[in-house]
Formats: structure tokens, sequence, C-alpha cells
């Protein structure tokens, strides 16, 4: 065969090599999900430099801000979990353990001009997925996985917010960032998984009354519609939360649907299981749309329309982890949720095609032509949707808790300077204690010490 030009031999390789090399996904073999998985995994970890001479351990680069390194090294405990690969564990908790600090609290100097509230949580979701699935312990010196989650929690109590709207947390810690006068889901969303899984992994009652005052808020704001249960992104405190934007985000959904099924697991009451059908149902209908047979997931509010940017290409992930979460928590619901995420893993893996390595992942996962795009949020995503498939066909078993093999020890005062002395022990083994006024105002204390640290330095203002 003759070629006209030399360029054209070379497309015809490219093609070749990246025909050779795209992923394929059987999502009913465990051996074809774990190969697919390691070589997005292996993507992803390829944009990480924090374990480089002279950066900054659990820190990616630009354009990546610091709560996605927290999204991406919780996905990297899942991956550990789906698959058994070792690999990434060393680095995995070596950047979790710096930017959590001694204390626990994800609140690291580097970051402090610019930290929310929901930045925070998405590290502490890191936490909790190790300690929920008995992952290798932190490094000495560190609270415990479950801890680091009560530190965060004991931070975020005392910001919890009755001068405007009734309630609910600001969007951003600090008085000078933008966005500090909305209060949002992911804030909100965050506080409320936070305080849910907490309360399933100890026992804690504390936890479920926060977790319920949460969602009594949320389900009383702009923010929820209880009769079409659609979620909205955020409200304003300048006008009292009377209006919403109404902006659909998919994660915005699965913060609600991950922290009512782990609610529903563990208290089995039918107040949350109520609204998590509901809210089920909707995320399938409106991020699922059915296309040629196949119910992939869409980010809808930006994937059609090519405007996605660098923390759109991340929301995916969050969902369907935490749908297949819900698979897990909530069996009842499991038939309805696993075609979809089968669906979307095969999907994804069609759309790891791209790049000079041929297997690059995109984001539009209804078509096998690579979309051109490429980051750590794309290969997250990917990521979330192929292993998630390992749970049915390996038959993984649901994240633990205390009572069911925990091996992360908690410390209910965790980040408030205080110590756990006081508490009681059930015959269990379950700590327990109740959060009292002291507790809230030592976490409220460090809050207020960090405000006054960080005044000087912030000159500006940042959107985190």
């Amino acid at each position: 065969m003759l070629f006209r030009s030399l360029s054209q031999w070379l497309s015809l390789c490219l093609v070749a090599h990246r025909t050779c090399n795209a992923l394929t996904l059987d999502t009913t073999s465990a051996d074809s999900i774990k190969s697919a998985a390691s070589s997005v995994a292996y993507g992803m970890m390829k944009y990480y430099t924090g374990n480089n001479t002279g950066d900054t351990p659990g820190n990616l680069p630009s354009p990546y801000y610091w709560w996605e390194a927290g999204a991406m090294f919780g996905h990297m405990v899942d991956y550990w979990y789906y698959t058994g690969d070792d690999t990434y564990v060393d680095v995995t908790i070596q950047a979790i353990c710096n930017q959590a600090g001694t204390t626990g609290t994800f609140m690291p100097s580097n970051q402090s001009e610019t930290e929310g509230n929901d930045d925070q949580s998405f590290w502490a979701f890191a936490a909790l997925d190790a300690a929920e699935l008995n992952f290798k312990a932190p490094t000495t010196g560190y609270p415990s996985w479950i801890a680091m989650g009560q530190a965060v929690f004991n931070t975020q109590v005392p910001r919890w917010d009755t001068s405007t709207c009734g309630g609910g947390l600001r969007w951003q810690i600090f008085t000078w960032n933008n966005g500090y006068t909305y209060k949002n889901i992911p804030a909100n969303g965050g506080f409320f998984m936070l305080a849910a899984r907490l309360a399933r992994y100890t026992g804690n009652t504390t936890y479920v009354d926060w977790a319920t005052k949460s969602w009594d808020w949320f389900e009383d704001s702009v923010l929820y519609d209880n009769a079409t249960f659609q979620v909205n992104d955020g409200t304003s405190d300048l006008a009292n939360c009377t209006s919403a934007d109404h902006t659909q985000w998919s994660y915005n959904y699965g913060l609600y649907l991950g922290g009512l099924a782990y609610l529903y697991n563990h208290t089995e009451n039918d107040k949350w299981l109520t609204p998590l059908t509901g809210i089920l149902n909707a995320t399938l209908t409106r991020f699922f749309p059915t296309a040629d047979g196949q119910d992939i997931m869409v980010e809808v509010t930006c994937e059609p329309y090519g405007t996605c940017d660098t923390d759109d290409y991340t929301f995916k992930s969050f969902t369907l982890r935490w749908l297949a979460t819900t698979a897990q928590l909530v069996p009842s619901l499991s038939a309805q949720i696993w075609p979809y995420i089968a669906a979307s893993g095969a999907g994804a893996a069609g759309q790891c095609s791209g790049g000079t390595d041929g297997i690059t992942c995109g984001f539009e996962w209804n078509t096998t032509t690579w979309d051109g795009t490429y980051g750590v949020g794309q290969q997250m995503s990917a990521l979330s949707a192929i292993q998630a498939n390992l749970i049915p066909v390996s038959d993984l078993k649901a994240p633990v808790t205390k009572a069911t093999g925990g091996t992360s020890v908690g410390d209910p005062s965790a980040g408030t300077g205080s110590s756990s002395g006081g508490d009681s022990t059930s015959a269990d083994g379950v700590t327990t204690k109740v959060i009292t006024t002291g507790d809230k105002a030592g976490a409220g204390i460090l809050t207020a010490v960090a405000l006054v640290l960080t005044l000087g330095g912030a000159g500006w203002m940042v959107l985190s």
C-alpha cells in the first residue's frame, strides 16, 4: 500500500495505535473492569505532582483547586477497595495526612485564604472512605481516619448560621471570599453527608441529630422542591434565602442520595427512605437521558453545550460513587441503580481513546469518538463509572462501621483541642459522646484563631 505523504502515514499509525490501546470494558468481568480501572487510575495520577521534590503532598498543579485533590484521593481509596491494587496506597496516605494536619481538620495554612466549607468536606470524605473501607492506617502522629471526619464536623458545627435564612452553612468560611453570602448545596449537603456517615460509623446519636437538623433546614428551604424532588444549587442570604439558583448539577443530588442512604441504613426510618427514593428517581430521570437504548450519564447543564469547566468535569464521579453506595446500603434500590452504572461505565471506557497514549478519557460518554477534552476530572469521572461495576461482579461488602469490623478508632473531640477522657464505651465497642457546648466553643476558637492568623494576608478576594 502506498501513502501519498509522510503525514498521512503518521496519521494512520496514530489511529492504529489508539485503536489498539483504546479501553474495552466487559461490565460482567472482574478482570476486564480491573484492567480498565488500572489504566484510567494511572492516567489520572500522572497529573499529580505533590510527591515531587519541592512540591506539597496532597496538592494538584494549576488549574486544579485544592478540593479536587481531596476528591481525587477519595477515589484512590475507592480504587484500592474495588481492585485490591495497592500501587497508590502510600502516596494516598501521605497526601491525606499532610492536608489533614495533626489536628485532622483539613485547614492547612496554604489554603487559609480560599478554603470553603465544601472544600473541607471533600477532604473529609476521603478520610471517611478510608475509615469505612478499612484502608491502611494513617501515618504515625496523625489522627485516625474517622477522627479526621469528626474533626471536620467539630469545626463546621459552630459555623451553622442562624443569623440569616433560619440556619444553614455559608459556602465560604471566611468573610473575604466571594460566595460568603451564598448558602449552597455543596456546603450544606456536604455537612449533611458528613453527619450521616459519622452517625452510621460511630453509632453516636449526636450525629443523627445534626443530620436531621441539617435535612429539616434544607427540606424547608428554596433549595429543595418536595413535590418534584428537585435540588437547586444555592441561595443568597442577602435576600434571606427567598429565591434559589435553579442550576442543576448532578453532585448536588448525589450528596443527598449518599447522605440519605447512610441514614436509612443506620436508622431504618422511612423518614429517610421516602426522600431517598424520590431524589433517586429525579437523578436518574434528569442525568441519565436514554440514548440509543443506553442510560448513560450526562452532566446536563454543561456537557451538551461544551461549556463544562475544570470543576464540572468531576461531578459525575461523585454522583456515580454515591449511587453505587446507595445500591449497597439500600438493597431494595440496587436493581434499579446497577443498569445505569453499567451503561455509564461502558460509555466512559469508550471515551478513553484519546491523547498521545490512546487511552486518555474524555467526558461525552454517549460516543466512542474522543471529545478532545482531558484532565483530572475526566479521568476521575471515568474511573468512578468503571470501577463501581466491581461491586456487584465481585460481591464487595458495604462500607463497614465500628460495630461491623471497622478498625478506625474515633475521637468525638477531635479538632477541638480537648481530650476524649469523658467518653463512654458501650458493650458493642462504640464510643459515644454528646458534643457539648465546650466542644463547640473549642472548635469555634480554632476557627477564630485561623481567621485572625490569615487576616493579614487577605488583601484580595479569591473565588474558591
